[in-house]
């Protein structure tokens, strides 16, 4: 009988942490998991957005109210993510709803406060010129004001983001976690280099759209610019 042959060492073989041939034979897996996380920290987003404006225009029209909406929204993110999805698993199911539903939530503590941060930061003599000139309350919010605070809305955003993208990897747990997919198999399994460039492309992402918000910030911002070259 002859042996069987043996498979050529290399560095899958020997579980090496650093691996290029992992990513050559998993560049299918890899980029639809950074697809599908990408996916999941966007829509997350905004959904907080969607949510959070309203919320922080309702707090600031109603003073008595303000505590409880910022209240509200911070208890939301002392939750632990996996109790959060637990409590939404019998309403929305296992799935990609629980995980994007479940992050909206939780950016809504960064999100309310940047946005009320920003609408309070208006000047009040800017919001009274614009009032003398005959602009009216929904004028006023979205021609005066809202530009002026998207400095601020902005670095809000950002900081969603970027937490978007580290708390996506717990959706694992319902099979919906883009690279976090990988990275806890990788883990349960002990595959070091699945470890390693799932956990590396998490950070990359979060730099890169980091970087990105930065470009659009300036883009909708010019006269930041202008005032930072004066």
């Amino acid at each position: 009988m002859t042996p069987a042959a043996t498979p050529p060492e290399n560095c899958l073989t020997r579980n090496d942490w650093i691996c290029g041939e992992y990513i050559t034979t998993r560049a299918g897996d890899l980029g639809e998991a950074l697809l599908q996380h990408l996916g999941i920290v966007v829509a997350s987003v905004l959904l907080g957005l969607v949510l959070a404006f309203p919320l922080a225009l309702f707090a600031r029209r109603y003073r008595r109210i303000h505590g409880v909406v910022v209240g509200s929204t911070t208890a939301i993110y002392t939750i632990p993510s996996l109790a959060l999805f637990s409590l939404l698993v019998p309403v929305t199911g296992l799935g990609p709803v629980t995980v994007v539903l479940g992050l909206g939530l939780y950016s809504l503590t960064i999100l309310v406060r940047s946005i009320l941060d920003g609408l309070n930061g208006v000047p009040a003599d800017v919001r009274e010129s614009a009032t003398g000139m005959g602009y009216a309350a929904p004028r006023l919010l979205f021609r005066v004001e809202l530009p002026l605070a998207l400095p601020t809305i902005m670095a809000g955003i950002r900081v969603a983001t970027v937490s978007a993208v580290a708390l996506t990897t717990v959706g694992a747990i319902l099979d919906y976690g883009g690279l976090g997919d990988l990275l806890i198999a990788g883990k349960s399994s002990d595959f070091k280099a699945q470890v390693l460039v799932t956990s590396a492309l998490c950070v990359l992402l979060a730099v890169v759209l980091d970087l990105l918000l930065v470009a659009v910030q300036r883009v909708l911002t010019p006269w930041t610019r202008t005032a930072a070259v004066v």
